[in-house]
């Protein structure tokens, strides 16, 4: 029962509804009158339809054409100011605020943006602007307020005096209202600047210290901010006497409010205060402020905060080590305010949050003042609080000032590493946002500290920080964010090792580059990467990322990996020189012609000007060939009608490439392309010069490791040379007992001892000389022995004449020749052996010096044995054929003198027939 009555309850609300669609619609808002009223003439121009709607049309109306002002007087300024702004005062004449609000935003635009001839209507706008100035709402007095001080700057001095001054003087007084004296202020502090410094200490000065000693505070406080300008106006020594004194006053007003503003107005003027002055006056002025702010009164410690740097930047050359150190002490009251704790509990506010945020912001001054060398101690327990504040805005702002600190501790930033890594770690975007804006500062800070060991080795824990921030930043949906933090990344790539840079980051990069989706956090990764490629100092490492952009992104399975690398080329165009993109991008950028995904060769279709753009002729000429033909394989087999349309589109931009390009900026690319060569042929150049240093000292190496090894055997080389050494003794005295034998055979004049002398010289000539040498000298001396022989076995069958004496004299004589030469052949044989005498001492001497060959020596040693074994055979082999030669030359001797004795006896039978 009861769900039968809530269906029918539902039914009837379903009737109320039909009920109510079919009731009568009201097809206008508007009914006829109003539509008639609203309705303007056509042939009306602009100036006449402005008049018409000012005099007859609605409040919103007048509102359009009020708001339309700045226009017409563009387009007619004469006509506007004529016929248009006349009406437009009849029209403010008692309107609404929206009206007032209108015009005075149509006047002040006309003034900012220079529409008109200031000298010729702003006398116009003048008048209507003061008339209005004191509306009794305060919004609309302010605006006009507004309208009247950017006038200021356009009037001349005359007629600022004669409609500004002159108003201001009566309206400055106490019987006017206080919106009144509050613009008086502020007029006042405008128009000083326009007058020179008799005209300001004349006339304004006493209207200026009537309005500081007003009885309301906030005239008071506005007048004080405004003696900035006047002081500025007046001169450094009107300010001592005048100005300064008044100030001091103001600061110890009742209001706080008037004291801050007393307190910032001195710190503005501390460059125009001498060092009497700041010594005598400005600083215990200075000490009484900051003793006596305390917790109760956040406002005046949060103004204080903010000026503190300044403050203590203007005082440093005036302070005593006491005062240094209790303003010190408050910065890092400030830096913690707030955040004292009750128990458990930390009570925060915004008025303290502001006071943390302004120490962060002054952080840089206070380094500055307590000088670098006292950091550790001064201002760092203050600085690493701030970076771990719990308030996001906090460590936000100290992330912003974070570069500043850096650079300004020179060489340690060792000292704030904790910090930076809690900041690359935190969890707020915010923070990390704040702290990317001046990444590169800070990293080259960190980073270019090379020769400092303590940095060196907290590379490991920032490379995971800048990672995990990346991920971080990845890993949420603000990619603007990521997009900025890969932008800053880049400069990693001339700061970081390139071993570091290439297993840690390029990885990613190209990890973002392949799997993000976000079109300009990818276009962003590819010029990252190709930084990194292009900066890389390593051969292998750069053909391993080339290799790896052809093989996943240009001849990747998915189409999108192809459409990246159509935009990886694009911007390799703008960071590679034309030389290195066409030998590695441009061929593989061509052959996706042949992608069978339509949106690919579309892509490619809007890139061939770019690469067109990279070609020069005639170098170029066969890469010009191939971008022709994959042209024309688009125009003759595209079926695709947006490829069509494109490729088409993009031949005439082809065809027109040459010719539309100025030459001023086609040689501005041409030198820009030519420094680009110039950098990556340098790269070039260190990578050669770097992988012949690492050949040499992998040499250097090798050869220490072989010397440590000869090292250790040493002990067996001196046993191996020592013995080798006794062998070559052995030789030498073997050859010695030769040569006596030689020379006692050469004590006969005969041609085989002759021939036995020179044998014991080529003995030793042979220990000397190659294997080759030794075997053409012996068979050279056998054929001389050969021949000796012959001729004496001639001269034995020889028949018996008349001339045969002559003949056997002739031989004789020879003979005795040869044998002085066999003498002298002994002789120099004797000398080359001392010569080889020496000579092995010598050898005997390098082999005991020269332990650490000792490998070289063993080769040799036994190299030395081995010839010495061959000497001595064939020393028994000489000695054998020695014997051979005394043999025969002893049996020729005994023939030849049977032939003297025969001959003679034939002689002395000739001569005594003859005498017969």
């Amino acid at each position: 029962m009861f769900s039968g009555r809530m269906t029918l309850y539902g039914q009837l609300e379903d009737l109320q509804d039909l009920a109510f669609i079919e009731r009568p619609i009201r097809r206008s808002l508007k009914s006829a009158e109003e539509i008639d009223q609203l309705t303007v003439d056509e042939d009306l121009n602009d100036i006449e339809r402005a008049v018409y709607l000012l005099s007859f049309g609605q409040e919103v109306q007048r509102v359009s054409v009020i708001s339309n002002l700045p226009s017409l007087v563009r387009q007619n300024p004469a006509e506007t100011f004529r016929r248009v702004v006349p009406k437009v005062r009849e029209v403010l004449n008692g309107a609404g605020a929206e009206i007032q609000l209108a015009a005075a935003a149509s006047f002040l635009t006309i003034l900012q943006d220079d529409i008109i001839l200031i000298h010729t209507h702003t006398y116009s706008i003048l008048k209507t602007v003061l008339l209005h100035l004191n509306h009794r709402d305060t919004v609309v007095s302010n605006a006009w307020l507004e309208t009247l001080l950017s006038a200021i700057g356009a009037l001349p001095k005359e007629t600022i005096k004669q409609e500004v001054l002159n108003p201001l003087l009566y309206q400055s007084q106490l019987s006017h209202s206080l919106q009144a004296r509050l613009a008086s202020c502020r007029i006042l502090g405008k128009i000083a600047s326009k007058f020179d410094s008799h005209i300001v200490k004349k006339e304004l000065l006493p209207l200026a210290h009537s309005l500081c000693q007003d009885v309301e505070f906030e005239v008071r406080a506005s007048m004080c901010r405004q003696l900035e300008n006047i002081a500025r106006a007046t001169g450094a020594e009107d300010t001592r006497t005048e100005l300064l004194p008044e100030l001091v006053e103001l600061a110890g007003d009742e209001e706080s409010s008037v004291r801050l503003a007393a307190f910032d107005t001195i710190i503005n003027l501390m460059e125009m205060i001498d060092s009497d002055d700041r010594l005598h006056v400005v600083v215990p002025l200075v000490m009484s402020v900051c003793d006596s702010s305390s917790q109760a009164d956040e406002a005046v410690m949060a103004s204080l905060s903010f000026q503190f740097g300044k403050l203590c930047s203007g005082l440093a050359d005036s302070l005593s080590d006491e005062q240094r150190t209790r303003l010190l002490q408050k910065f890092k009251l400030f830096s913690v305010s707030g955040l004292q704790t009750e128990g458990n509990h930390t009570e925060t506010s915004s008025e303290s949050t502001l006071i943390r945020c302004n120490c962060c912001y002054n952080l840089p001054a206070m380094v500055v003042f307590a000088d670098s060398a006292h950091f550790l101690s001064e201002v760092y327990p203050s600085f690493a609080s701030l970076c771990c504040d719990p308030e996001v805005s906090v460590r936000r702002s100290a992330a912003a000032s974070f570069h500043q600190v850096v650079k300004l501790l020179g060489s340690n930033p060792q000292l704030v590493h904790k910090e930076l890594l809690s900041l690359l770690q935190d969890d707020a975007l915010e923070v990390l946002d704040a702290l990317m804006n001046h990444l590169e500062e800070t990293l080259e800070a960190v980073l270019s500290r090379g020769e400092n060991t303590s940095v060196d080795n907290k590379f490991p824990e920032l490379l995971s920080a800048l990672l995990l921030a990346e991920q971080t930043v990845g890993c949420s949906l603000r990619w603007r964010l990521h997009e900025k933090l890969l932008q800053r990344y880049s400069c990693l790539a001339r700061l970081l090792p390139g071993d570091i840079l290439h297993q840690s980051f390029s990885p990613r990069i190209f990890i973002i580059l392949t799997t993000n989706k976000v079109l300009p956090v990818q276009k962003e990764a590819a010029r990252t990467f190709c930084t990194f490629l292009r900066y890389n100092r390593k051969q292998e490492q750069r053909q391993e990322m080339m290799e790896r952009l052809i093989q996943d992104l240009a001849q990747g399975r998915s189409y999108w990996n192809r459409l990246r690398f159509l935009d990886v080329c694009e911007t390799a165009t703008e960071i590679f020189s034309r030389k290195y993109f066409n030998k590695h991008f441009l061929i593989p950028a061509l052959e996706l012609v042949h992608d069978p995904v339509a949106n690919v060769r579309y892509k490619l279709c809007q890139l061939l000007p770019r690469l067109r753009s990279s070609l020069r002729l005639p170098s170029d000429k066969q890469l010009l060939q191939q971008l022709d033909f994959c042209v024309q394989k688009l125009l003759c087999r595209e079926k695709d009608k947006d490829v069509v349309a494109t490729i088409r589109k993009t031949v005439l931009e082809l065809d027109k490439l040459e010719l539309t390009e100025p030459f001023q900026k086609r040689q501005e690319k041409d030198l820009l392309d030519q420094k680009k060569e110039k950098e990556e042929t340098l790269l070039l150049e260190m990578l050669e010069r770097q992988q012949t240093e690492a050949k040499t000292n992998d040499k250097l190496n090798e050869r220490k490791r072989r010397d440590s090894k000869t090292s250790l055997s040493a002990t067996k080389s001196m046993s191996v040379s020592s013995s080798g050494a006794t062998l070559t003794s052995s030789g030498k005295e073997m050859r010695k007992a030769k040569l006596s034998r030689s020379r006692s055979l050469s004590s006969q004049p005969t041609t085989s001892k002759s021939t036995n002398s020179d044998r014991p010289l080529k003995v030793k000539d042979l220990s000397s000389s190659s294997g080759s040498g030794k075997s053409s000298m012996i068979l050279s001396k056998d054929d001389s022995l050969r021949t000796a022989h012959f001729t004496m076995a001639t001269l034995s069958q020889t028949p018996s004449t008349s001339s045969m004496p002559v003949l056997i004299r002739s031989n004789t004589t020879s003979l005795l020749e040869r044998t002085s030469t066999s003498d002298h052949r002994t002789s120099t044989s004797d000398h080359r052996s001392s010569t080889l005498d020496h000579r092995s001492s010598t050898l005997d001497h390098r082999t005991s010096t020269l332990d650490h060959r000792t490998g070289t020596l063993d080769h040799r040693t036994g190299t030395l044995d081995h010839r010495t074994s061959t000497l001595d055979h064939r020393t028994s082999t000489l000695d054998h054929r020695s014997k051979t030669i005394d043999q025969r030359s002893s049996g020729g001797k005994d023939s030849q003198s049977r032939k003297l004795s025969i001959n003679r006896k034939s002689n002395s039978f000739s001569v005594q027939s003859g005498r017969d």
